[in-house]
C-alpha cells in the first residue's frame, strides 16, 4: 500500500479550517462546488466533477479538535476503499493541515496525477480559509487529461 501525503499551513483559526473540510458547504468552497450530503459519522458526502465523475465518501470520523476521516465507497476503482485523513494542529498563527490519502494498492500514473491535484486543492483550501474564496471545480487548476 502507498499513500499520498501533504502538509500546508493556513493562517486561519482551526475551527474555520475544520469546518471547510468537515461540511458539505465548506468542501464546496475549495474542492468542488457540486458537493452534497450529510456531514455526520456514518453518513455520505457526494462530490462530482462534471463529466470526469466523482466520489462518494463515507464519513468515518469528525472531531472538531482536529481530525476528519473519510472512506471512499464509490468513484474510480483506484480510490475505492482508500481513506482520506485530515489532521489539524494550531501552531502560532498557523493551523497546520496534515493530509493523507491512504491505502492505494500501487503507485499507478493516476496516483501521481491525484497527488498533484490534491496539492492544488490544498492550496485552494488555504485560500478559502484565509480569504473566503477558493478554486473549487469547475474553476480548479487544470493539470492534464484527467483535469
Amino acid at each position: 500500500m502507498v499513500d499520498i501525503l501533504h502538509r500546508v499551513g493556513v493562517v486561519a483559526p482551526i475551527d474555520e479550517v475544520y469546518n471547510a473540510v468537515a461540511t458539505a458547504e465548506g468542501i464546496a468552497g475549495w474542492w468542488t462546488n457540486d458537493t452534497v450530503g450529510t456531514s455526520a459519522v456514518g453518513e455520505k458526502l457526494v462530490l462530482r466533477f462534471g463529466d470526469v465523475g466523482g466520489f462518494d465518501l463515507e464519513v468515518l470520523e469528525l472531531d472538531p479538535a482536529g481530525h476528519v476521516r473519510w472512506r471512499v465507497v464509490d468513484g474510480p476503482a483506484e480510490w475505492i476503499g482508500t481513506e482520506i485523513d485530515w489532521r489539524f494542529d494550531r501552531r502560532g498563527e498557523y493551523t497546520i493541515v496534515l493530509f493523507g490519502h491512504h491505502g492505494w494498492q500501487e503507485p499507478v500514473e493516476f496516483m501521481h496525477h491525484c497527488s498533484t491535484k490534491w496539492a492544488s486543492f490544498l492550496l485552494s483550501l488555504k485560500e478559502f480559509a484565509e480569504t473566503g474564496r477558493g478554486r473549487p471545480a469547475p474553476n480548479d487548476l487544470r493539470i492534464g487529461d484527467w483535469h
